[in-house]
């Protein structure tokens, strides 16, 4: 049936009749065409998951991430199995104990006689409780004197060390670890003082104490920040975040023995030079993102690029989920001789000779894919095969490592931080947050109690000196 009008119908003669009822048919046509695609489009989303992209693993519920092949129910109960190792809280010697009541019974529990004397080995039961928390307040009494002889009237400084406001070293460092470090709001951050240490506070004197910390940190931060460009290899990631409610990126660039994180207000590649430096001439482990790219050296991460090859066997297309079952079979390889050589089994010279093969095979897969013709292989098999080199930097210089997981875990805690805060609110919360962020990261990865060093930094920039180095000059 037409759907013409039919009052248009009646003034057109035959031939223009069916015309526009050929050009009617054509547009019903590409309207169900591309309701088609759309839906496949849709069905594609739908199906993406942390394994098989690159969707980060928190937009996932942990409830919805099910088992790929689920394991039959346990049969034993829950908690600990009869027989395994008993873990138990150990006791502190006696001289350590803050007081030592000791019990003796008076008369005996069957006849009633009196009992003395005192047992050489007693049963010992301890019991660990907090103390009152009350805050150290120290008053300095300024006194100001004036002098006999011309008038003039001086007031006594401060000691050294001792800070113009009201809050300590101490408190300073905790409480920037509260905010920074185990990511509180500056109300909640408020409320412990107040609630739990006896310290009144309000959120505007968390913010203060935050740009004293952010104040302290930063000639150790410019100091991490100016050793990256010297390192032989960076794990880079990045991740989006808020500042003054607009857009920023938060970049972290990771090394064995420390992190440094900046938030830049862009993602283009100027970001890369401006956290490395200039004159960087190391391996930068990365996803494949376009702004590394300039960069002389990279290193493609595998766990990424096994992801893609995943989402290759979920394709419902069997020339596209055969070529993603050959590319994952290879990866398996790769990854099962990488920790072969790491764990020591086997040398770097014997894990080369073993990698060749599999290269030659992965290369040959990919070209297969970008030539194959089939428009969802093409694309992501030509950036592979074009860039193969930077697949395989690990197998060229020893010490490289295949993954970019090291950046990724480092990452995480930030974008906790994030999605709990959204984001910085001005130029100088963006600063104490990448500060604090690096500063956790590395003491983290140096195995570095923290709050002991943060209170080191900030009582060091209370008397006017330098905070202690992060890391040890070889």
């Amino acid at each position: 049936m037409s759907d013409i009008p039919p009052e248009l119908l009646a003034e057109m003669t035959p031939a223009v009749r069916a015309f526009v009822e050929s050009l009617l048919l054509q547009m019903a046509e590409m309207q169900a065409r591309m309701q088609a695609e759309i839906d496949e489009l849709k069905a594609q989303v739908r199906k993406l998951t942390p394994k098989n992209s690159s969707v980060p693993p928190s937009t996932q519920h942990p409830h919805a991430r099910t088992p790929e092949k689920p394991k039959p129910k346990s049969k034993k109960k829950r908690g600990g199995q009869n027989g395994h190792k008993r873990t138990i809280r150990q006791l502190v010697p006696v001289e350590e104990c803050t007081e030592v009541v000791p019990l003796l019974p008076t008369e005996c529990r069957r006849c009633g006689e009196e009992l003395k004397g005192f047992d050489a080995e007693p049963l010992r039961h301890q019991v660990w409780e907090l103390p009152k928390i009350e805050p150290l307040i120290t008053e300095y009494q300024r006194h100001r004197l004036t002098c006999e002889c011309c008038g003039t009237m001086t007031c006594a400084e401060l000691p050294p060390g001792v800070p113009t406001g009201q809050f300590g070293a101490k408190l300073l460092a905790f409480t920037a670890l509260l905010m920074g470090h185990f990511r509180q709001t500056k109300r909640r951050a408020a409320m412990f003082l107040t609630d739990l240490l006896n310290m009144p506070c309000c959120p505007a004197s968390t913010v203060n104490m935050q740009n004293r910390v952010a104040a302290a940190l930063e000639q150790p931060y410019e100091d991490l920040k100016s050793r990256l460009e010297n390192e032989p290899q960076v794990f880079m990631d990045e991740t989006p975040t808020t500042q003054a409610n607009g857009k920023a990126w938060l970049w972290t660039a990771v090394t064995s023995t420390f992190a440094v994180f900046a938030v830049f207000s862009s993602r283009a590649a100027t970001a890369v030079p401006k956290l490395l430096g200039d004159s960087f001439k190391g391996v930068i482990n990365c996803d494949r993102a376009k702004m590394y790219w300039r960069a002389e050296r990279l290193q493609w991460c595998w766990a990424h690029s096994a992801r893609d090859f995943q989402a290759l066997v979920d394709h419902h297309d069997h020339q596209v989920k055969r070529l993603g079952f050959d590319l994952k079979r290879q990866v398996r390889i790769i990854f099962s001789n990488w920790h072969r050589h790491k764990s020591g089994e086997i040398s770097w010279e014997t894990f080369q000779a073993q990698i060749q093969p599999v290269r030659n095979r992965v290369n040959n897969l990919l070209l297969r894919g970008m030539c194959s013709g089939n428009k969802r292989l093409k694309g992501t098999c030509k950036e592979l095969y074009e860039h193969r080199d930077w697949l395989w930097t690990f197998a060229d210089i020893q010490g490289i490592e295949p993954t970019n997981n090291t950046a990724e875990r480092a990452l995480r805690p930030a974008v906790i931080y994030r999605k709990l805060s959204f984001g910085t609110q001005s130029e100088a919360g963006s600063r104490f947050i990448e500060r604090m962020l690096t500063i956790s990261e590395t003491c983290r990865l140096q195995k570095r109690p923290i709050y002991q060093w943060l209170c080191d930094a900030v009582n060091a920039s209370l008397n006017g000196q330098s905070a202690p180095k992060l890391f040890t000059v070889p």
